[in-house]
């Protein structure tokens, strides 16, 4: 298989996986606070990651010469972005916060374009960065009211864009400076120990209820722990191929709320496709369909 198609092919395996993500963090906080129930998410990410890195003293060694890399990593993907999102997730409505969390391969893109001197912002890479945020704001617009009403949701939604440009600026540095860590090294001591930090300000400023929790709760738990634990360590080992841009690899997570959308109408009562939703699923589908054609085209001439 060619280098390219094998990139997009693992590429759209750990969105299909991220898709995932919204209805089991639905789910878990039901039953458990934000940010503990992240820490525990990423705690059991890194645990299952573990096992299949390498052994101790090479894994500490990776560690200790890339102290820098696995320090931001760990700073902005595991502990910033991830309380910026549960934190702004709470202040928006979901249709509006799932426009702005869509938003990431603009600021994805643009962020790589101001760190790295390969990357830039031609015009097929902006006609497909506009139609999926067209597709992502009519998948959201179809499936629940749309609206922008009080000061704190504004304040909701620059807490997102702030976890949009933390997550962007740790994929471009992973991207740039990580050659020299193994991929699931570098995502499992970044998990475990942004978990464990997450789990330290849990404690401190969370009202946590420790008594016993419904299957449900442990199923999404566990399950958004495999989760994590495959999709980031796939992405990463994209991310430190040579020949992968940042920004043309995160247009794909346009497909996460395609793929969401149609687990909803697959698992949850009452949902059922209409207009605008399919509307949004064709215009994200055809402009990804389109870029990748032409960078094919570009690559063979």
């Amino acid at each position: 298989m060619h280098r390219k198609d094998n990139t997009i092919l693992w590429a759209i395996i750990a969105c299909f996986l991220w898709s995932t993500a919204y209805a089991g963090i639905k789910i878990g906080l039901r039953h458990d606070s934000p940010i503990h129930f992240a820490a525990l998410r990423f705690i059991i990410s890194g645990l299952i990651i573990l096992p299949f890195t390498v052994k101790p003293a090479v894994f500490f060694s990776m560690l200790r010469k890339n102290r820098q890399i696995f320090f931001w990593v760990t700073s902005l993907q595991a502990i910033v972005c991830y309380i910026l999102f549960y934190l702004g997730m709470d202040f928006v409505p979901g249709a509006l916060g799932a426009v702005v969390v869509g938003s990431q391969p603009l600021v994805t893109a643009v962020i790589a374009s101001l760190m790295d001197k390969y990357e830039s912002l031609n015009r097929g890479k902006i006609l497909t960065i506009v139609a999926g945020i067209s597709g992502v704001i009519l998948i959201s617009a179809g499936r629940q009211a749309f609206k922008l009403g009080t000061l704190i949701e504004l304040f909701g939604v620059f807490l997102l864009l702030g976890a949009n440009v933390a997550a962007a600026t740790s994929n471009v540095m992973i991207s740039l400076k990580s050659r020299g860590i193994h991929p699931f090294v570098l995502s499992s001591a970044s998990f475990l120990t942004g978990g464990t930090v997450l789990l330290i300000l849990s404690l401190l400023f969370e009202d946590i209820h420790f008594g016993p929790k419904p299957a449900e709760y442990w199923i999404s738990l566990s399950w958004l722990g495999f989760m994590s634990a495959a999709a980031f360590s796939i992405w990463y080992k994209l991310l430190q191929r040579p020949a992968v841009k940042v920004s043309e690899l995160n247009l794909w997570k346009f497909i996460i709320p395609v793929v969401g959308a149609i687990l909803s109408w697959l698992l949850v009562p009452g949902e059922k496709p209409d207009w605008l939703t399919l509307t949004g699923m064709l215009i994200i589908t055809v402009s990804l369909i389109l870029f990748n054609k032409n960078g094919i085209k570009r690559i063979n001439t």
